[in-house]
């Protein structure tokens, strides 16, 4: 019987112990899709202690304690720090099965050599040393972040954002790079009451008026621009699925007008705006050599009482059951047809939607980089073993392993990074597997470099980071 967590974890064979420790353990990180605070990296931000660090804004935490009776007050209302950490405590063990009890831990040893399990009887111990622990200098944001060996964050900006963080940001001291990441998400949502005001923040970031669509499109090249000249490579956009109704320029414009002046627009509209704006920003994402990612099939803010409350992100997402298939296609081949498709890498939620992701990538790929159009890593609730043991094994078996750009952490916390080790021990554990079993030979210089390739190279190559810098 293993030891809980030992240096062997999740590692089945003498195959996938050598292929993780010899190849993939130390390769750096590529972090190209989080959530994390560019203000709170710029200014190389101390925590005040673990909870600030760990459990602020930490939503996968908060419907664990939610699950398990905890009271509001210890989640995301007015307790103190600590009173929530043992609450947090408290929970950990029935969480056992749930990546949250492999990530905790796993958190803890990495960055606090922390090997005690967290519960009712050691959290206040546990709470006082790491709390402590971030006291110090070297666990500030910018040290956290290269303690796990990280090479560059993109973090998730806002067209309308400043990105003053990110000019201000001295990449040669901090050892690593920052860099943002488009998600111009709200400026589609014109059902939305908040539009004419999200619209009203690009005219004063861009100092232009914005009266018809080509204004638009133009604000949102001029963004774009912007974000590029800061080292931006990447957009993303969070949507249920991809909008590709059929319009026309002339229609959109007479649509964004009415928004603007306060006249309905109706459901068949919104769809034909969204698909409008969706597309234009494709192409100039392509004529930038960007990359655009789609993270699609989410059913957000379920929850009235606590969006009412706590806000979006308040833990109150799950699954979405949308039609994708037919409407991407559309999409991605109006773009290759015009030879304007951008590299692409697209997410589901939805495990049924596994294969239909797969196979889709294989339709637009051009020859002109390996795997231009990708599946990206398991995402949000499919994050865990059997989600990514499932996404390698269809990648595997309807595409390209090989030339997988790899995991990121999608995530809110400078302590998450160990998410990274985790794809990498089940994926040497996969090929390890395949070896012991005779289906892949007993090749570990050739698998060790795929197993490299997936971890950073092929991020590397693939993003272009290191391109004119």
């Amino acid at each position: 019987m293993k030891a809980f967590l030992n240096d062997h974890f999740l590692l089945d064979n003498k195959s996938a112990e050598r292929l993780y420790h010899d190849y993939a353990a130390g390769m750096p990180i590529i972090d190209y899709h989080n959530h994390l605070s560019p203000e709170q990296i710029t200014t190389d931000k101390q925590f005040a202690d673990i909870t600030e660090a760990w459990l602020h804004g930490d939503h996968y935490k908060w419907r664990a304690m939610r699950a398990n009776g905890i009271d509001e007050r210890y989640i995301t209302g007015d307790a103190t720090d600590q009173e929530k950490f043992l609450k947090w405590s408290e929970t950990v063990p029935y969480a056992m099965r749930n990546p949250l009890y492999h990530w905790t831990h796993l958190e803890l040893q990495r960055y606090f050599d922390i090997r005690e399990r967290l519960d009712s009887r050691t959290a206040t111990a546990i709470y006082d040393k790491s709390s402590a622990m971030l006291q110090r200098s070297d666990y500030s944001t910018q040290s956290l972040l290269k303690r796990m060996q990280v090479e560059v964050v993109c973090t998730t900006d806002d067209p309308s954002d400043s990105l003053e963080h990110h000019a201000a940001f001295d990449a040669h001291r901090a050892g690593f790079k920052m860099l943002p990441s488009f998600r111009p998400d709200k400026y589609l949502q014109i059902e939305s009451s908040e539009f004419k005001d999200r619209i009203g923040k690009l005219e004063e970031i861009t100092g232009k008026s914005i009266r018809n669509i080509h204004d638009l499109v133009q604000a949102m090249q001029d963004r774009i621009d912007f974000f590029h000249s800061l080292g931006g490579r990447l957009a993303d956009h969070g949507l249920s699925y991809i909008y590709a109704a059929s319009f026309t320029d002339e229609q959109v414009d007479e649509i964004f007008k009415k928004s603007l002046d306060g006249r309905g627009v109706y459901p068949g509209e919104h769809l034909i705006f969204k698909s409008a704006m969706l597309y234009y920003l494709a192409r100039m994402y392509d004529a930038k050599g960007w990359t655009m990612q789609f993270h699609l099939g989410a059913l957000r803010n379920n929850n009235d009482r606590l969006m009412k409350r706590v806000g979006a992100d308040a833990g109150c997402d799950s699954i979405g059951d949308f039609s994708q298939a037919e409407s991407m296609s559309r999409f991605f081949n109006r773009l290759d047809d015009e030879g304007k498709l951008a590299k692409t890498i697209i997410y589901n939620l939805n495990p049924r939607d596994n294969a239909v992701f797969a196979t889709m990538v294989g339709n637009y790929n051009d020859g002109s980089i390996a795997a231009k159009v990708q599946w990206g890593a398991s995402w949000w609730f499919l994050d865990q073993k059997d989600g990514i043991e499932e996404q390698l094994n269809v990648l595997s078996s309807m595409g390209l392993l090989s030339r997988f750009v790899g995991m990121l952490t999608d995530s809110r916390s400078f302590l998450s990074f160990p998410r990274h080790e985790y794809f990498r021990r089940i994926l040497c554990n996969l090929i390890g597997t395949d070896i012991e079993k005779g289906e892949l030979p007993d090749d570990l210089p050739w698998l060790g470099k795929m197993v490299q390739d997936i971890c950073y190279n092929n991020a590397n190559e693939y993003f272009g980071f290191y391109e004119n810098s």
